[in-house]
């Protein structure tokens, strides 16, 4: 799987590309977790190339809501496919996440 990483001033924003499925989403959450483990960690996870996703992205999405969860902080994420977020609204996870339309809005968000 392809996992764009790009800096936008002190965020990371990170893109998979491909469907978040099996090996593929456990290879990209444990990529995201390394990040959020930073003492005050600014990521941003845009979905716009993720198409769909399966139980381990879900289980993936969620323990990084835990990671930052500790901290009052909840994860951000852009561009989700419409597919994508229905399947977070259906399973509850949703709001542990905060949504953004597009990616400099939720970069913008940390100022």
């Amino acid at each position: 799987m392809k996992i764009e990483k790009k800096r936008v001033g002190s965020v990371e924003v990170m893109s998979p590309f491909g469907p978040l499925v099996d090996e593929d989403a456990q290879e990209f959450f444990g990529e995201l977790l390394c990040k959020l483990k930073a003492s005050n960690p600014r990521v941003v996870v845009s979905l716009h190339e993720a198409p769909y996703m399966d139980s381990f992205a879900l289980e993936g999405l969620a323990d990084a809501a835990d990671e930052l969860s500790d901290r009052a902080v909840r994860l951000k994420l852009a561009k989700v496919p419409a597919t994508c977020r229905e399947v977070l609204e259906l399973t509850g996870l949703a709001p542990r996440f905060q949504f953004f339309e597009e990616v400099q809005d939720a970069v913008k968000s940390f100022l």
